[in-house]
């Protein structure tokens, strides 16, 4: 078997709008394609004695045991790939059950498609089932559990942590959409202008100065002092000198920790002498010049959690430690604690595996111990000098015991440092009493504390710590969205995205939009290119000043990783027209239908789909969706035009000469199409369509009539505005005219305009592409045989593994079978054949250019219009 390609889709999809994450592999099985499960020799054995807990996969049969079922009656290894790519995610702490096998057109060839949760360890995944199935045919041994380790690192290292993850979901829950911003732990939450960004427990609320204090232990503690709250009594230390003078003024036991540390790094607790004092001053520089020395605190470790200045959550903290039973030795005990299934490698679990460090050497050397010790029974032999979860503590949650006056003295702490998410470290011997009663004292405030102590205690009640995060970053009333307008089919899109841009700018919003030439913010381009896919989205959904997003999106974005938003209010499809056929699966216009509905099929309920009446296909995709539809069409009295109008419903029509709004028997003449400079006149047909569709989305999010009339009539087709895109250049003699049509529909659509215009001659420049099907590449060239008197080929680009003699023979061909008797010639540089043609041009000519390069053509066309001016000025 051979993986031909693996990708990752990250947004709604053709294989599901719903699920989001999910792995597609396209996989040859070769000479596998002749041995289903059933005549492999002990096959099915080998599976079910590799993956037990496969008995749980219902497949299609719908009950326990379904996939064995299946794999004992017959099925193909690309089935069998897709439930091994899930089974083996599951076993490696990440549970996924999406997926979907289908044989391709090609025979033998499949796309393999499953769920994931992180990306890597989907892609992983895939590669790794491959071989786990080629092991289980040949009946060889495999290492899974070695594969499975290998996940479960892939996902600790590019994994959003348990606090950072928490506030995501929460997120979810309440449908804020979220961007990761990086690999780390930095996130957006909402889109655009209504975006907030976070990192691990910090927000953009938090104070940098907040922060910068709490990251300075010796001036929390000496504010906290000031404002009479509770702290250790000690100092900060560089030397021994200056440790030695510490231990004068607070005595033993001490604690030692570095000023800037986190997560216990580099603390030694309980210090009772001299000699190992001055140890633990080596062991804390290691992580900070500066330490802190303090007074060593009996008593309990707790830490509270304060977020927007109110307690949310408490928990006492527990060192990783073990219970004697007086028979086993303490790494055996450790062994034992180590398969709890609630631990876990890196925070996979509630708990996390005891490790054997230095710091675990050093406690058992101080009593004595090694690991080889076997403790009595009931004895309790603690593993960690700090109580962190990281390092296999344990915490129980004990919100409800706080007395009134630790919750006081809580919430006054996150106002005197400042912090809006903040975790204060407590050592007492308990929280029901007031601190200043029971000698108990503060010993940190934290920015940035962990919440997975909180969220999943390995006692008391779990606390969603997350939701006071939300609530704060958006209370009610606050949005996190913005309106999203998608555009996609096969012809038209990028002119009916740049006026619906015009659109939406002319009514008071600062618009970013994508097209197929770049991606744009209020007009100013950004990035140049085509810029249509789920990049281009999350470049506009990113930017902080963009109030409102009008998004091109094209077929190749959606195949290669699905959408770039997860729900649009408005989607457009112009048309379906044949393009691209006969690449990545895509063979016929049902299959394009597919992919183009997926943009209609993302739009939220209460939005709109609108639609092209004039299009057989998009007719046949309007029952599917479960969102407000709407059409539009060129015929007033096109049938299903005139049976919604008898239902009510609202659409948008071409009639006696106007762009018009119909709701059952009324109109609204939003503009004479003559007057809308788009259409050239009223001549362009195509034009008008692509002006209909933009009208009816305008007209359904809710802008008046006057301002989108208004709009239609200021949007001037220029090279500025709708580059390529019918941009007619006046010279003296003759006119020049560079479209980007570049397919069958594209081209009927300029001969259309063609058919109004007078000229003496009409010139074509064309060109095939090499990836489209032969039959379309000769309808171009029959095309451009009615509607032109002269024809230049050019071929030096785009021939995509074809010949420049290939494709030129293909056009040739399709230009004798228009019937007409018309003469050619060939020039295969674009730039020379645009030279040539106005060089040449006969006074009254019509040049048309047809360049899937617009920029090339439109700036050798403009350097001689210029020069044509100059010569007449001077």
């Amino acid at each position: 078997m051979k993986i031909l390609k693996v990708q990752a889709l990250r947004g709604p999809n053709i294989w599901s709008v719903q699920r989001k994450k999910l792995i597609q592999m396209r996989l040859d099985l070769e000479e596998m394609e002749q041995f289903p499960t059933n005549k492999i020799d002990g096959f099915g054995a080998r599976i079910e004695a590799m993956f037990p807990t496969m008995y749980e996969h219902r497949c299609s049969e719908g009950v326990p045991g379904g996939f064995f079922s299946r794999v004992e009656r017959g099925t193909w290894m690309g089935h069998v790939i897709e439930h091994i790519a899930l089974e083996i995610q599951t076993l490696a702490g990440m549970e996924t059950g999406f997926g979907r096998t289908r044989e391709t057109k090609t025979s033998g060839i499949y796309n393999v498609v499953f769920s994931y949760t992180e990306e890597n360890v989907g892609l992983f995944a895939a590669e790794s089932a491959v071989a786990i199935a080629e092991a289980l045919i040949a009946g060889t041994e495999y290492d899974l559990e070695a594969d499975i380790q290998k996940m479960r690192e892939i996902r600790e290292r590019v994994r959003l942590g348990p606090s950072t993850g928490s506030i995501v979901e929460e997120a979810v829950a309440r449908d804020i959409p979220w961007i990761r911003l990086g690999t780390n732990s930095l996130v957006q939450l909402g889109y655009g202008i209504n975006q907030v960004r976070f990192q691990a427990t910090m927000t953009a609320k938090t104070s940098s100065i907040a922060v910068d204090i709490a990251c300075n232990k010796e001036e929390t503690k000496r504010m906290l002092s000031n404002a009479s709250i509770p702290v250790a009594g000690g100092d900060i230390c560089m030397d021994n000198e200056g440790l030695e003078e510490t231990i004068k003024k607070i005595g033993f036991p001490i604690v030692i920790k570095p000023l800037d540390g986190n997560h216990g790094k580099g603390a030694s607790i309980n210090v009772m002498n001299l000699e190992d004092a001055k140890e633990g001053l080596i062991y804390a520089q290691k992580y900070s010049r500066r330490v802190i020395v303090e007074k060593f605190i009996t008593g309990f470790d707790f830490r509270v959690l304060v977020i927007d200045n109110k307690i949310v959550a408490a928990a006492q903290r527990v060192p990783a430690h073990v219970k004697g039973n007086g028979t086993n030795t303490i790494q055996e005990l450790i062994d034992t604690e180590n398969e709890d299934p609630r631990r876990g490698y890196g925070h996979e679990n509630v708990l996390t595996e005891i490790t054997v460090d230095r710091d675990t050497t050093d406690l058992l050397e101080k009593m004595g111990y090694s690991l080889e010790t076997i403790p009595r029974k009931g004895e309790i032999v603690y593993l960690k000098s700090t109580a962190n979860l990281s390092t296999g503590g344990t915490s129980v949650d004990v919100t409800d015991m706080m007395h009134p006056e630790n919750i006081f003295l809580s919430e006054r702490i996150s106002r005197v440092i400042g912090l809006d998410i903040c975790g204060i470290d407590i050592m007492a011997e308990n929280l029901t009493q007031p601190l200043n009663e029971n000698g108990g004292v503060i010993l940190e405030v934290n920015a940035a504390p962990g919440f997975r102590m909180h969220l999943a205690p390995s006692e008391g009640l779990p606390r969603n710590v997350a939701a006071p995060v939300i609530d704060m970053l958006y209370p009610p009333g606050k949005p996190s969205r913005i309106p999203i307008i998608a555009v996609t089919g096969t012809n038209g899109k990028t002119t009916t995205t740049r006026l619906l841009a015009h659109i939406v700018k002319n009514n008071g919003y600062k618009v970013g939009f994508t097209t197929s030439d770049g991606i744009y913010i209020q007009n100013h381009m950004m990035e140049k290119g085509d810029t249509t896919g789920p990049v281009s989205t999350e470049y506009i959904l990113k930017d902080p000043t963009v109030e409102f997003a009008v998004l091109e999106t094209a077929r190749g974005g959606i195949l290669r990783s699905g959408l770039g938003f997860s729900r649009c209010d408005i989607g457009i499809i112009t048309n379906i027209t044949a393009d691209h056929l006969g690449l990545n699966d895509i063979d016929n216009l049902s299959d394009l239908a597919k992919v183009k509905k997926t943009v209609v099929r993302s739009v939220k309920k209460d939005g709109w789909a609108v639609l092209n009446a004039d299009d057989a296909e998009c007719i046949k995709i309007a029952p599917d969706l479960d969102c407000n539809v709407a059409f539009f069409s060129m015929d007033e009295e096109n049938p299903l035009i005139k049976k919604l109008g008898k239902e009510g419903k609202i659409v948008a029509v071409y009639e006696n000469g106007y762009i018009t709004i119909k709701k059952g028997d009324w109109k609204i003449r939003v503009e004479k199409a003559m007057h809308v400079p788009l259409t050239l006149g009223g001549k362009a047909r195509f034009m008008i369509s692509n002006v209909l569709a933009a009208t009816l989305a305008s007209y359904l999010y809710g802008f008046k009539t006057e301002d989108i009339s208004l709009s239609l009539q200021t949007f001037i087709p220029s090279v500025a505005q709708t580059p390529g895109r019918m941009n007619i250049f006046e010279f003296k003699k003759f006119k020049v005219l560079i479209d980007f049509a570049h397919n069958p529909a594209g081209y009927l659509a300029v001969e259309d305009y063609l058919n109004n215009i007078e000229a003496t001659k009409k010139i074509g420049i064309i060109a095939g592409v090499g990836d489209r099907r032969d039959e379309d590449i000769k309808e171009c060239g029959r095309v451009a045989g009615r509607m032109f008197d002269h024809i230049i080929i050019r071929q030096e680009k785009y021939l995509r593994g074809r010949t420049e003699e290939e494709i030129i023979d293909l056009i040739l061909e399709g230009i004798e079978s228009s019937g007409r008797d018309i003469t050619y010639e060939i020039i295969p540089k674009e730039t020379e054949a645009i030279k040539h043609a106005i060089n040449s041009a006969e006074e009254g000519s019509f040049i048309t250019a047809l360049s899937d390069v617009v920029t090339n053509a439109i700036e050798i066309v403009q350097r001689y219009l210029d020069k044509e001016n100059e010569e007449t000025l001077s």
